[in-house]
């Protein structure tokens, strides 16, 4: 199927993104590099937006709940790349890619039911995070940079950025248009890192050949975030949004492979937790 194609190649893309993000984050100042791979998404996605049109549907509120969002990205961004700076991946990636279970909560606070099925995915997500965590105890010092713990709470932060996010992008593209909801989006997260770079002095010179890495990354992430959207009107779409949110599991054995991170068989067991319960929320939605 199409859309599962889609989501399976916005799962890789967001994978080599995440690995790229734990390789080049750790030991450096995370504004430049939030900001070029910021600024290269938005050079990706401005074509793109105006070819497709749609701005006629935005609204005033719809304009405010996009910039939002964008909000919300800056967190959730800025939380990815503070805890893959700390701590390896097996340890943030289950913690962000729960961010499904989030969103669930924020369904069920505007009213949506949430059914059985919802619930014991649910508990495999927080059975699998306490797994990763506790697992994380024992881990050698190696690849940390703070305790696991402090790296879990970016994390989570990240996780939390991410789930409203797409809940404020999904009310802001019923309000308008996606196209120009999504640029919005991303043009107010890079406003305000740009800002925060301003404010600390900070420079945009990553280090000799860092800065294609980091077009690369704003062009994966852009390239990634259009395949899932682009999803939408195609037969069976929630296949695409199920499969792209694997991307953490593929982010694990990535750098297994290239970093070589060791998994340990219990933060194995612990991250299948996640992801299952991931899955069957994204086939529940």
């Amino acid at each position: 199927m199409l859309a599962l194609s889609f989501g399976l190649t916005a799962a890789v893309l967001w994978a080599v993104h995440d690995l790229l993000a734990r390789k080049l984050s750790q030991g450096t100042a995370l504004l430049p590099i939030l900001t070029i791979v910021l600024a290269t998404g938005v050079l990706g996605h401005v074509p793109v937006a105006v070819w497709q049109g749609g701005w006629e549907a935005m609204t005033g509120l719809a304009w405010g709940v996009a910039a939002l969002s964008g909000l919300a990205f800056t967190v959730a961004i800025g939380g990815l790349y503070k805890a893959f700076s700390l701590a390896p991946v097996r340890v943030v990636s289950p913690v962000v890619g729960a961010y499904p279970l989030l969103t669930l909560v924020i369904a069920a606070a505007q009213g949506r039911a949430v059914t059985g099925g919802d619930w014991l995915a649910v508990a495999a997500v927080v059975i699998g995070i306490a797994i990763v965590a506790i697992a994380a105890r024992d881990d050698a010092p190696e690849g940390y940079a703070a305790a696991p713990g402090v790296a879990i709470g970016w994390a989570a932060l990240a996780a939390t950025g991410f789930a409203m996010t797409f809940a404020l992008a999904q009310a802001a593209t019923r309000l308008g248009s996606e196209l120009p909801v999504m640029l919005a989006g991303r043009l107010a997260a890079l406003s305000v890192i740009g800002a925060l770079l301003i404010w600390h002095r900070g420079q945009l010179a990553p280090q000799r050949g860092h800065f294609g890495v980091l077009a690369v990354m704003g062009l994966l992430d852009a390239l990634a975030l259009g395949l899932v959207t682009a999803s939408g009107g195609l037969p069976r779409a929630e296949y695409a949004s199920v499969a792209s949110s694997l991307f953490g599991v593929l982010t694990v054995l990535l750098a297994a492979w290239f970093l070589k991170e060791r998994v340990r068989p219990v933060q194995w067991l612990g991250i299948a937790a996640v992801f299952s319960g991931i899955a069957r929320l994204g086939l529940q939605g």
